[in-house]
């Protein structure tokens, strides 16, 4: 090993947090930064178009390629769990699905002891980073540095179809989700920029990688954080075959988000007592809560071939691929400047539940994330999953050596709770999907089939029928309890100079895609180390449906919806 330089702060990971950490504490010149990333570049086109997501998300030069064990309440599938492995880390390979969660998780998250992250103080930093091109309110940011844009703004019949079966069906249609109502049906965003996606690295880094001060490197595996009895030094890294050191006079800051950062924090030493002793590890800090509650969506799709010929099936050949290839490239409009998520709905599963607790995307085309289909024709679908899980997992290292992928198991569907969601989110989307709205569109279901009916048959069903939706979290977990692993300004609890931040420090999921809560995360993140705070000027009202104890929709008259 070699001390080749030293840095004010490092930064571990340049994701959808660590690119924004890495560039905001390089806003003031007087500190140096280094930030660290095992991947390479962004600017694939694959990255960068968004109708093309499924290609990055897909390919292991920009996935960490991830997997489960066997998940005992899945009938043991091994599970994908991909992250991402490119500047910009995971918000260059996902959806693009741009969902801040509802207001009351963030009051959640402080009731589980993560002081002063209620709602009322994350909401100013969700506006910081937006740039909003379809929405201008006291709840949405217009200046920031990620677009927030509505794809082709619902030009598809099917989205309009989709949202107004959810109101025959009772429910209310929402004009901002991320605004005052998230519970609702209404038009989908995304962080799309003038048709590029709009991840980390192009928001942030794209400018702030010309700052003098800010050094980024790329293709560089952190292989553990060193120490000093309990206090951080800097990090060790690898990078074309040899094995470096790089001090960090002020923090080391960890965002490898919730598989990496408690991984790293494992084969640094600190974690689990049993975890590092299994794993051969020489433990330098205990602290057991690292690599547990891990938690995460799981969603499946409601496919129905479409009477008309207006699905994205019709443009899944490869000459209908090159022209909208074409049209993307040279005037960045068409098809492919779209993740074609642009209608949704947040529900409550039943009555007695607060705030909603399943999540809708709808999308008028029936095809798996990797671009295929199992039948002829035209089709849609509508994706759907409980997104208040109870079970919880865990990340554990098997050995001091970073390149070997830790244990991972999320324990998907270990509760009766949980089970239970996926048969209310049958049960409620057959009777939406039923409604006459859909009439002129809906064919013959494709999947689940109308057979499949009594709970042990839901059941069944679900457990082969449900992915991931890609949203890791809570494995270094803010609060103050025996199993917190951060404080509420993220430092690492017991030891000195080191923070975590990224969706590891979520104490609970939120009810959304886990990007946006991410940045906020970071956003915020990088001013608690730099001792500043966003207040709103006055709190901001959160919708709870009056009567929520007694139904589980309210079935009033919709809200007003304003063209994007």
């Amino acid at each position: 090993m070699q001390n080749v330089n030293s840095y004010d702060y490092i930064v571990v990971g340049a994701g959808s947090a660590g690119a924004i950490v890495a560039s905001r504490l390089s806003e003031d010149a007087d500190c140096t930064v280094l930030l660290v990333e095992y991947g390479g570049s962004d600017a694939s086109v694959f990255i960068r178009m968004p109708s093309a997501l499924g290609i990055p998300m897909n390919t292991t030069k920009y996935n960490w390629g991830f997997e489960t064990v066997a998940e005992p309440y899945l009938d043991n599938r091994v599970m994908n769990c991909p992250r991402g492995k490119v500047m910009g880390g995971t918000s260059s390979i996902n959806g693009m699905v741009y969902v801040r969660g509802n207001a009351m998780d963030y009051n959640e998250w402080e009731a589980h002891g993560a002081e002063g992250w209620n709602y009322q103080t994350c909401l100013p930093y969700f506006k910081k980073l937006e740039s909003h091109t379809c929405r201008d309110s006291e709840y949405t940011g217009n200046d920031g540095p990620v677009a927030i844009s509505g794809g082709n703004n619902m030009r598809n019949p099917l989205y309009r179809a989709f949202i107004d079966a959810g109101v025959e069906a009772g429910y209310t249609e929402t004009d901002d989700y991320n605004g005052y109502r998230q519970e609702g049906f209404g038009q989908k965003f995304m962080n799309v920029d003038g048709g590029v996606r709009a991840s980390t690295s192009h928001a942030y880094l794209k400018s702030a990688k010309k700052r003098a001060n800010l050094t980024v490197l790329k293709r560089a595996l952190v292989t553990a954080v060193t120490f000093e009895g309990k206090t951080a030094t800097g990090i060790q890294y690898q990078t074309k075959g040899r094995s470096q050191t790089v001090v960090a006079k002020r923090e080391v800051i960890l965002c490898a988000g919730a598989i990496g950062s408690p991984h790293l924090l494992q084969v640094s030493g600190v974690g689990p007592k049993q975890v590092l002793q299994q794993a051969g590890i020489e433990m330098i800090h205990e602290l057991p809560g690292v690599g547990e509650n891990l938690q995460d969506h799981l969603e499946f799709n409601f496919q129905y071939k479409c009477k008309q010929p207006i699905s994205l099936n019709g443009s899944l050949g490869l000459f209908s691929k090159g022209l909208i290839g074409a049209r993307w490239l040279l005037f960045k409009t068409g098809l492919g400047r779209s993740n074609h998520f642009e209608a949704c709905a947040f529900i409550r599963s039943r009555a007695g539940v607060k705030w909603p607790d399943i999540q809708y995307h709808f999308l008028p085309g029936a095809v798996t994330y990797d671009g295929s289909v199992a039948f002829k024709g035209h089709g849609f679908q509508v994706h759907v999953g409980h997104n208040k899980p109870t079970s919880r997992g865990h990340v554990r290292a098997r050995s001091k050596d970073i390149k070997q992928h830790p244990e991972i198991l999320f324990n998907y569907l270990k509760s009766e709770e949980d089970r239970q969601g996926f048969r209310d989110c049958v049960h409620l989307t057959r009777e939406i999907m039923r409604q006459p709205a859909m009439d002129a569109f809906r064919g013959e279901v494709i999947q689940p089939t109308s057979e499949i009916q009594t709970d042990k048959q839901i059941d069944a069903f679900v457990r082969q029928s449900v992915d991931s939706a890609y949203h890791p979290a809570g494995t270094c977990k803010i609060g103050k309890d025996a199993m917190a692993v951060v404080d509420a300004q993220m430092r690492v609890h017991g030891l000195a100079n080191l923070r975590v931040i990224d969706a590891s420090v979520f104490p609970t999921v939120p009810n959304g895609n886990l990007n946006a809560p991410t940045m906020m995360v970071a956003e915020r993140g990088a001013d608690l180390i730099r001792g500043k705070t966003l207040a709103l000027a006055e709190p901001a009202p959160e919708y709870i449906d009056s009567q929520w104890q007694q139904r589980q929709r309210d079935g009033r008259e919709r809200d007003s919806q304003v063209a994007c």
